[in-house]
């Protein structure tokens, strides 16, 4: 491996770290303002990590070389690391009583925008505390869509590498320069923040609640103020406003700027968007119309309820309104086929994805089609594009890929002592970054708080993996990476 490309991802994460440590001046001013004693962590970290962060930038600093592929594997790797490890510092310091591997989960959890959490008495936490954890999700979420819309398209792992900037109908570049583009996400990333707050504080939240709530519904991260996530509220309008930001969330940012920046109506016709928006229904539906005649549940409660946590868990948010485990085996079969599938590429969201799904069903199609007439010739389509073998390929290894590890995280979690519903849920969970898992102890009702420190390092390897869209942290394992 040259060793210019280390130093330049160094220098870049170092540059990224001061940023981090600015952004901890937050949590230290509003508990300065409100008295607890944090406020002193929050500074000191701040001033600790920005000072060592600048250390490391200037003895690092030189022409950074040209962007390819090696650099870029190196690169969203070390970022991804270092954010974790620096948003875990505070946490850890600060008047929480963790141990530092959960204090690390916490950290990955939100900078993945993952949701499981370890604490407990959020009632009652430090508003500093609170506000750091959604900043990290906040953040996380810029990242996960820059990552998934420049990236991983071009590292050809993730992404869709056929769409890249452009819609899905057409090959127009919808900006001209990339900073302008840049712009436009910022701006609609911002605004979306901006008009859920809004929402959520004239629906009756508090205003730290709505602020803290708005960063994590868009960044579809599903951390809460409350130990009983969205059941604190019990307000109707509160439960509607997220389910709809959190599946706006869930499409295509590429999309969304697009269509607000440019008005194009066509860009919303990408194929995924479709895919997503129908099992989204169909899972919720079904989970209302079970809840109404098997429990006798009113309907219209019902289907606000379970559209709710439905789009909660398809959107890999994590918020939870009611422990949906008690309502029968048919609804927890369905919320954990629904940690499997995920939102659209390059939302917030985790998971397998909607174009995957659609790809691997053209290839089946196209496959069957083949054994009836051998010799005609067939194309994979998505939408009006023709998908590459590349793609495919990539497609086929990350799904086989995913399935592997789900099945290796389930074995060691049964290694731990885990009861099965926890074993196959927690490795799925974190893998999709959805939060909540099944069964008594991660379920939506529980939290991670009593799951032990080495189950924790590996759901918060996980969770980096399913974040980085495994292969792009896979591939730095092969010998062949590393040599010149």
């Amino acid at each position: 491996m040259n060793a210019t490309l280390i130093r330049s991802a160094i220098h870049i994460a170092a540059i990224s770290g001061q940023y981090l440590a600015t952004a901890m001046f937050i949590p230290a001013m509003l508990d300065l303002y409100h008295g607890h004693d944090d406020w002193r962590v929050f500074a000191l970290c701040g001033f600790m990590v920005g000072g060592f962060s600048l250390a490391a930038a200037m003895a690092t600093r030189a022409p950074n070389p040209t962007f390819n592929k090696r650099f870029g594997f190196l690169l969203v790797n070390v970022l991804w690391a270092v954010f974790s490890l620096v948003g875990a510092i505070p946490i850890y310091f600060a008047d929480t009583d963790l141990t530092f591997a959960q204090a690390l989960f916490e950290s990955v959890s939100a900078v993945t925008t993952t949701g499981s959490t370890v604490l407990v008495g959020l009632d009652s936490a430090p508003p500093g505390l609170l506000i750091w954890r959604s900043l990290l999700c906040w953040l996380g979420g810029i990242g996960i869509v820059a990552l998934g819309l420049f990236v991983l398209p071009f590292l050809r792992v993730g992404g869709m590498s056929f769409f890249k900037m452009e819609s899905s109908d057409t090959n127009e570049k919808p900006f001209a320069r990339l900073a302008s583009y840049t712009r436009a996400f910022l701006a609609v990333y911002f605004g979306i923040t901006l008009a859920c707050a809004i929402a959520y504080d004239i629906a009756g939240m508090s205003r730290l609640d709505a602020i803290n709530h708005a960063m994590t519904t868009v960044a579809t991260a599903g951390f809460s103020t409350h130990d009983a996530s969205f059941a604190y509220f019990d307000n109707v309008a509160i439960l509607w406003i997220s389910t709809v930001f959190m599946a706006l969330c869930s499409l295509p940012f590429s999309i969304l700027i697009l269509f607000v920046a440019r008005g194009r109506l066509d860009a919303l016709k990408d194929p995924q968007i479709g895919v997503f928006l129908m099992y989204l229904a169909a899972f919720a539906l079904a989970v209302a119309l079970y809840d109404h005649f098997m429990n006798a549940s009113d309907f219209p409660t019902a289907l606000t309820q379970s559209f709710f946590n439905i789009t909660s868990i398809l959107s890999t948010t994590g918020y939870s309104s009611a422990d949906y485990t008690t309502w029968g085996p048919f609804v927890v079969l369905v919320v954990f086929f629904a940690t499997f599938a995920g939102g659209c590429s390059g939302s917030t969201a985790g998971g397998i994805k909607a174009y995957r799904f659609l790809i691997l069903y053209n290839v089946l199609r196209t496959g069957l089609k083949r054994l009836v007439y051998p010799n005609a010739v067939y194309s994979v389509r998505y939408g009006s594009k023709t998908i590459d073998a590349d793609t495919q390929r990539a497609v086929f290894l990350f799904f086989s890929t995913y399935m592997m590890l789900w099945a290796f995280g389930s074995v060691a979690m049964g290694a731990l002592g885990y009861d099965v519903a926890t074993a196959i849920s927690a490795p799925i969970t974190a893998l999709s970054n959805v939060g909540p898992g099944i069964g008594p102890i991660i379920g939506p009702a529980g939290n991670f708080s009593t799951i032990s420190e080495p189950a924790l390092y590996l759901l918060s390897l996980l969770m980096l993996l399913g974040r980085l869209e495994i292969l792009s942290v896979l591939v730095l394992l092969m010998p062949t990476y590393w040599r010149n």
